[in-house]
């Protein structure tokens, strides 16, 4: 399998709808201020958004790695096994981060607004997905699975932790 980062900078239309709704900016992977995992894994940022997050490969490997999240707020969050997976909520869910019970109700609320400003997001998503070689789960299929991931046994294993002062991010998905 090619490697997704490379399918994303190749393809200008896949890049610009992660860009915008998704709020996934390759370019962005620097993240503002020194973390390590708490547990010692590697930790290798790939990714940002515009508000100063970034999303960071956990552990050793390829795309197939654990995909954590951190805001610019500190906290931080499990949110995808793999590339694949991440770039599905991506794709689907956008405003993933206005979820935090993870319910279709929220789900449509947070919509709401990207749909207005976007009357075309489903096409532009499909066409997006095409060019990456992603088949799309549906919208509660990628909550359901955000929820797996972010709440499961697995997360607590992906604490991450601001360096200079030794101290973990809050949690990300805190009920």
């Amino acid at each position: 399998m090619d490697s997704l980062i490379t399918a994303i900078t190749d393809n200008p239309e896949a890049a610009e709808f992660l860009s915008w709704p998704g709020d996934f900016d390759l370019d962005r992977a620097e993240h503002v201020e020194e973390v390590h995992l708490a547990s010692g894994a590697a930790l290798e940022g790939f990714a940002g958004d515009g508000a100063g997050g970034s999303y960071f490969f956990c552990g050793d490997g390829g795309e197939e790695r654990p995909v954590l999240y951190a805001d610019s707020e500190g906290q931080a969050g499990l949110v995808a096994i793999g590339l694949p997976e991440l770039l599905r909520l991506l794709l689907v869910a956008p405003w993933w981060r206005d979820c935090p019970g993870f319910s279709a109700a929220e789900s449509a609320e947070a919509a709401a607004p990207y749909l207005a400003d976007l009357p075309d997001l489903a096409d532009r998503r499909d066409r997006a997905a095409a060019a990456l070689g992603l088949v799309l789960p549906s919208e509660a299929e990628v909550l359901a699975r955000l929820r797996e991931v972010a709440t499961g046994a697995a997360a607590s294993a992906f604490v991450l932790v601001f360096t200079p002062e030794d101290s973990p991010y809050e949690s990300l998905f805190a009920g």
